[in-house]
């Protein structure tokens, strides 16, 4: 499978979880510290971290250390990248997977 379709499955998986795309949407606004982000979720600190963590690894959220305090943010760079990629999916174009002989004549 194209590694076009792996990156784009992670990055989904990890904002189909709702209370991640709240965070996404939460930090949409800008950066914010992870305290911030736990006062509007009644989870523990642990489970915040696995959240990030999920939304990290799939390359949409970075994050910084200032102290004792972890900062996220949007990867607007690698989320623009995405969207361009779901416009390319949700498309008919002349490379598409749709347009390949294999798929003709079901």
């Amino acid at each position: 499978m194209e590694s076009l379709y792996i990156d784009t499955a992670k990055v989904l998986k990890s904002i189909s979880d709702p209370k991640r795309l709240q965070i996404v949407d939460m930090l949409s606004c800008g950066e914010l510290c992870a305290c911030h982000i736990l006062e509007e979720f009644h989870i523990t600190q642990p489970t915040l971290s696995h959240d990030m963590k999920v939304l990290v690894d799939a390359g949409i959220v970075n994050f910084r250390r200032d102290g004792k305090n972890i900062f996220y943010s949007l990867n607007k760079d690698k989320l623009q990248s995405f969207i361009g990629v779901l416009e390319k999916i949700f498309n008919n174009k002349p490379d598409c997977i749709c347009n390949r002989k294999t798929n003709k004549g079901c």
